[in-house]
C-alpha cells in the first residue's frame, strides 16, 4: 500500500513517517499536491498554522477535495484534520471543505492544549481495532462541525469538549498527535491507515 504524506511545511514529517513504516507500507513524502494524489492514502501531516498551510494548497486546493470526494482515502492529523473543514479562525484562506464547520479557538485560559487527554464516546470501528483511551494534544483550536454526526470521538480541555475525531466519507481526522501517543497511539494511526486503505 503507497502512503503519501503531503508535505505543505508544516513540520513533524519524521516522526510521522517513522511511525507510519510498519514494514508492509511504502511511505513517501511529497511536497507536490498533485503529485500527492497518485497514492493509496494520502495524510495531512499536523503541527503548523492554518493560513500558511492553506496558502500551500490553495492551488491544488479543488484538486486535492475532489480527489478525497471522489473516494482518495485521506487521513489528517492535528492541522491536516483542520484543513478538511471549510475555514478557520486562525488564519486566512479556505480549507479544503470536505467537512462543512470552523475551526475556532479553544475556548480555555491556558492555550494552547499541550499534553494528554482522555478520549471520550469513541464510536469509530477504529477504537475497537486498536484500543486508545487516551492521547498527546497540542492545538489551540478546535474544529467545529456543522454537522454533530461526523464526530467518531471527544475530549476536553478546561471546559471547551471539542472533536477529537471526525469521519465523513474517505476522510478521517484526528486533533491529536498519535505519533506521539506511545505504542498505543502508533498503532491506533497503523491501523487508521490501513483501514483507510483497504
Amino acid at each position: 500500500m503507497r502512503v503519501t504524506i503531503l508535505d505543505y511545511g508544516a513540520g513533524n514529517l519524521h516522526s510521522l513517517a517513522k511511525a507510519l513504516d510498519d514494514g508492509t507500507s511504502a511511505v513517501r513524502v511529497d511536497a507536490d499536491p498533485i503529485g500527492a494524489l497518485n497514492t493509496d492514502v494520502l495524510v495531512l501531516p499536523g503541527v503548523g498554522a492554518f493560513g500558511h498551510a492553506a496558502s500551500r494548497l490553495a492551488p491544488a486546493r479543488a484538486a486535492i477535495r475532489d480527489a478525497i470526494q471522489e473516494g482518495l482515502p485521506c487521513v489528517g492529523i492535528c492541522l491536516g484534520m483542520q484543513l478538511l473543514f471549510s475555514e478557520s479562525d486562525e488564519g486566512d484562506g479556505a480549507g479544503l471543505d470536505v467537512i462543512d464547520g470552523r475551526v475556532t479557538r479553544l475556548r480555555a485560559r491556558r492555550v494552547p492544549h499541550i499534553g494528554w487527554a482522555m478520549i471520550d464516546e469513541s464510536s469509530d470501528s477504529a477504537f475497537t481495532r486498536a484500543p486508545l483511551d487516551v492521547a498527546y494534544y497540542a492545538n489551540g483550536f478546535a474544529c467545529r462541525p456543522a454537522r454533530p454526526d461526523v464526530v467518531r470521538a471527544w475530549s476536553v480541555h478546561e471546559n471547551d469538549r471539542f472533536p477529537a475525531m471526525v469521519r465523513a466519507g474517505s476522510a478521517v481526522g484526528v486533533q491529536f498527535h498519535p505519533e506521539k501517543s506511545s505504542r498505543a497511539g502508533v498503532a491506533f494511526l497503523r491501523a487508521l491507515v490501513r483501514d483507510a486503505g483497504a
